[in-house]
């Protein structure tokens, strides 16, 4: 009787395992693919034209691999042209008169703006900030902890603030690591930091932000490029850069992640001083082309096919959108975005912009409106500019500006003929919505009525733009 029990029971056991086998293997068919990994790399005051993929001087041939790789964007806008406003619109997909940071300063990134790592923290994302904060470090609520991500090693702000004093310490979370840090020795840090996050957190999903200081100044690259390039101290910094890229791709294909991994690499707005070959007016500071057209690149193997490239007109908000589409994270339905979801374009080759029209403003002074191939650049003053426009000079940077300067971006990406005599209707439609934008944005001399007041918080934050 014991015996007949016991294969009774074998048999059971046997019967359990095998359904158990079915029932994982069944559950195993219809479960969802882990989300993909996501890396930001954006650089600072890099502009269009330096990198060669974009016809650039400086050489850079790991990110023109990149490029080759996956997709070279032609028309990707950042809505500010100075370091902190830009950075502020990629983490909240906002522009920054609607986020609250138009300007560099004694401000912080609002705490109640809803980031990146925030939105995809909902699903999982284990999330690490380094490099340049520059949002408001020391103001309370706006450190890289507070704003959404787990870890962060980096430098509060720039390495060199407004007046040229130094800030050389190194800090992991709010604590200051290492004192004195050599800035040929910072990207070096950085780039170990995300090679080994990327191990350690390989199974995912994680997302990584890496705010490079480069090419910002001081324009002191590492000794291992000083010389490298033979075309000068700027080409050797970018250099620098173009090998961080490398190591990031190299650590991802390490860790065998590379077909589940989203790569983006882009700049914080257009370069801040003379170049060797200039394809745009304007740079870093103005509202022309060059400084806010920015190199801008997409790269996972597994999704998206190698060498496109795309002249579709994308905006560094639509980040957000985007990694919360690929994340399966509902955006929120409690304030306007400015970014949309641009899977299509990125993944399906789609050439229709989601973007009617975009906003070029110089700090808190709108500047240009834009509607597809056409771009007004509105009158202004000595007065309207902001602070570090004030020395600005050039009449192709329209430092003061009395009649409305119309440009067709098709034909002039230049920006030096004024068409606006021979084409009054879309200067009307476009002199009627700025009228409609600084009414909701705000301006120099209006407030807007969904314009966000600058969170300065009861500590002020310190650095220069």
């Amino acid at each position: 009787m014991m015996k007949l029990k016991k294969t009774s029971n074998r048999r059971a056991n046997l019967w359990e395992s095998i359904l158990a086998v079915l029932i994982t293997f069944v559950g195993c068919l219809f479960a969802e693919e882990t989300p993909p990994n996501i890396i930001v790399i954006f650089a600072d005051d890099l502009g269009y034209n330096d990198v060669s993929c974009y016809g650039g001087a400086f050489p850079t041939p790991i990110i023109d691999q990149f490029a080759s790789e996956g997709l070279q964007t032609k028309d990707c806008i950042v809505p500010a042209n100075v370091c902190s406003p830009s950075r502020a619109s990629l983490l909240t997909g906002r522009y920054p008169m609607r986020n609250g940071y138009p300007l560099c300063g004694p401000f912080g990134l609002h705490p109640e703006e809803v980031t990146i790592p925030k939105l995809l923290k909902t699903a999982g994302y284990k999330s690490l900030a380094v490099g340049k904060w520059h949002l408001g470090f020391h103001t309370e609520g706006s450190h890289p902890l507070d704003a959404g991500f787990d870890e962060y090693l980096g430098f509060p702000h720039n390495y060199l603030d407004s007046k040229g004093k130094v800030d050389r310490n190194l800090y992991n979370g709010r604590e200051i690591i290492i004192e004195g840090v050599e800035f040929e020795e910072i990207t070096p840090f950085y780039n170990r930091e995300v090679a080994s996050f990327i191990e350690r957190e390989k199974d995912g999903p994680f997302f990584v932000y890496l705010a490079h200081q480069i090419a910002h100044t001081p324009i002191l690259p590492n000794t291992k490029f000083k010389g490298s390039t033979k075309k000068g101290i700027i080409a050797d910094f970018v250099a620098e850069l173009d090998h961080s890229v490398g190591t990031v791709v190299d650590a991802v294909k390490a860790a065998g992640i590379e077909d589940n991994t989203l790569i983006v690499f882009l700049s914080d707005n257009g370069h801040a001083g003379p170049r060797p070959i200039e394809h745009l007016s304007g740079r870093k500071f103005t509202t022309m082309e060059g400084g806010h057209r920015i190199p801008c690149l997409f790269r996972w193997p597994k999704m998206i096919e190698a060498g496109r490239i795309t002249d579709t007109t994308i905006s560094s908000m639509d980040l957000l959108p985007l990694f919360c589409e690929l994340a399966g994270v509902a955006l929120p339905d409690d304030r306007k975005l400015d970014g949309f979801d641009i899977s299509n374009i990125v993944f399906e080759g789609k050439r229709v912009s989601p973007h009617e029209h975009l906003y070029y403003y110089n700090g808190q002074n709108l500047q240009a409106i834009r509607k597809g191939k056409w771009k007004l650049h509105l009158p202004r003053t000595k007065k309207d500019q902001p602070y570090w426009g004030q020395g600005a000079n050039g009449s192709h940077y329209f430092y003061e500006l009395e009649e409305p300067f119309l440009v067709n971006l098709e034909t002039d990406l230049y920006e030096k003929k004024n068409v606006a005599q021979q084409h009054p209707d879309v200067v009307q439609e476009l002199m009627s919505l700025a009228t409609q934008t600084r009414e909701e944005l705000g301006d120099s001399r209006v407030k807007g009525q969904d314009q966000r007041t600058s969170w300065r918080g009861p500590a002020m934050s310190k650095g220069g733009r």
